[in-house]
């Protein structure tokens, strides 16, 4: 997931359907009207959606839902919405423009920028560097291991710089520095913290004076400004309960950003050379620099994700926190932008509607099956507890908080599971599900349904 959003498996399949029309135009805007009302009010699969687009006719605002279960008002494109992971083309961009200003390079070692003391996990033959960071080819985990919220709501919010320091210091590198693509919203967080530190700003300050300032962005940032009152949206999990929103301290750079499809429009505008920008040296810096993401599954710009190729080819990133889904990306061939922002943290998200328009070619998401719980009786759940290997270095525990039943993978949150069948149950907030095979009395194995696949998992003794 190229997200913060919690999910087992991270390649998705988008299902096989798409609305007839040339891929390259956008469809209209009764027919986006139409995508939004069937993922709202039909799947519930969330409670408000923005989409914003940027084409030859101009810009565009399509909206369907409300800021907050149980509020009549309607969402626009003024309505502030955390935008979790796309927070990391900004620090891209930060990045980008201190090359630019000469103040930075991309070759220049992190552990240049760290305070006196810090060590950074690295070979000294090849030390970790700003592009390695912005690229996710720093060899650095997705996660920090002590990463131990206190409240797993908000479990960023206590991961402070003297955390990040300890990690740094003692961490025990896996794989040198640009030897292959792992995602890491570590690293990005890393990024964003050393930027700032070199400018002598806070993370935030720094993009409001970089960036927001001088693209005319009015409602991006990271504290709630004064009149956001009115605007701001609520999360939401993907059951439509509503959640808090998440600070990450020292991981801001990572995915702390709140912002508007109105804002994300102008930002992504400046990024295609659509409209005059003081930074559009550091756009086209942000996409000079690539590494392959690996299996021809495209390339890891600074920043943003390209894929495809040729006319097809689309420049994008995503996002997601506890209650929170975003997309934002453009396709060169067409000239098409398209900003996605939803209030909820489903599995699917808005990433298939933001592909879609982009490409009429790439289908909607199939809607998410309907699951109803049975009842058994929790004393039968003792024969499921235990871990199991889905690969290595990425195990399920499934384990009991008195008569629920929970699973948890590898660096990831718990997700309560629910029964739906004899030995299968559902998870309640992602679309997976979990079938054992037991050996008497005991399971000896899991298998892991999700995205289209079965993923087999023996037990682990621990």
């Amino acid at each position: 997931m190229r997200t913060f959003f919690l999910n087992w498996i991270i390649v998705m399949t988008l299902g096989t359907t798409a609305h007839a029309g040339s891929p390259s135009t956008t469809p209209t805007d009764a027919e986006i009207l139409d995508i939004l009302t069937d993922r709202i009010d039909k799947q519930q699969q969330s409670v408000g959606i923005v989409v914003a687009i940027t084409d030859a006719n101009g810009r565009r605002i399509v909206a369907h839902g409300h800021p907050a279960k149980g509020d009549p008002r309607p969402v626009d494109g003024h309505t502030v919405f955390e935008i979790g992971s796309v927070t990391k083309v900004f620090t891209a961009l930060l990045l980008a423009d201190a090359v630019e200003r000469g103040t930075l390079g991309l070759d220049t070692p992190v552990s240049t920028l760290l305070p006196p003391g810090v060590t950074m996990p690295e070979d000294k033959q090849a030390p970790i560097t700003l592009a390695d960071l912005a690229t996710h080819m720093s060899g650095l985990p997705r996660l920090p291991s002590n990463l131990a919220p206190a409240d797993v709501t908000n479990p960023y919010a206590d991961y402070d710089t003297s955390k990040l320091y300890g990690f740094l210091s003692a961490h025990k590198p896996q794989r040198r520095p640009g030897v292959a693509h792992e995602y890491s919203n570590l690293g990005a967080g890393l990024l964003g913290h050393v930027l700032a530190l070199k400018a002598g700003l806070s993370y935030e300050d720094l993009v409001e004076r970089r960036i927001a300032r001088p693209l005319g962005l009015e409602d991006t940032a990271i504290t709630p400004q004064p009149d956001w009152s009115e605007r701001r949206a609520t999360g939401h999990d993907a059951a439509l309960e509503p959640v808090r929103d998440w600070d990450l301290n020292a991981l801001q750079g990572a995915g702390a950003l709140r912002s508007t499809a109105d804002d994300l429009l102008i930002f992504l505008e400046a990024a295609m050379g659509r409209t005059p920008s003081p930074l559009a040296s550091a756009f086209a810096t942000l996409l000079a620099t690539r590494q392959p993401l690996g299996e021809g599954a495209g390339e890891q710009a600074l920043g943003w994700v390209i894929s495809g190729k040729g006319d097809a080819q689309v420049i994008w990133h995503n996002g997601g926190t506890g209650g929170y889904r975003s997309f934002v990306g453009y396709r060169p061939s067409t000239g098409i932008g398209v900003v996605a922002l939803s209030n909820t943290s489903t599995e699917v998200g808005v990433d298939d509607i933001g592909q879609h328009l982009l490409n009429r070619t790439v289908p909607l998401a199939p809607a998410t099956v309907q699951r109803t719980a049975i009842t058994v009786d929790p004393a039968t759940y003792d024969a499921y507890l235990g871990t199991y290997r889905l690969a290595p270095g990425f195990d399920l525990t499934i384990f009991r908080d008195g008569n629920r039943l929970f699973a948890q993978a590898t660096d990831q949150d718990r997700l309560e599971i629910l029964p739906e069948a004899e030995h299968r149950f559902f998870a309640k907030l992602i679309d997976a599900q979990i079938s054992f095979t037991l050996n008497g009395t005991r399971a000896e194995s899991l298998t892991l349904h999700q995205g289209g696949r079965d993923s087999p998992a023996p037990r682990v003794e621990k």
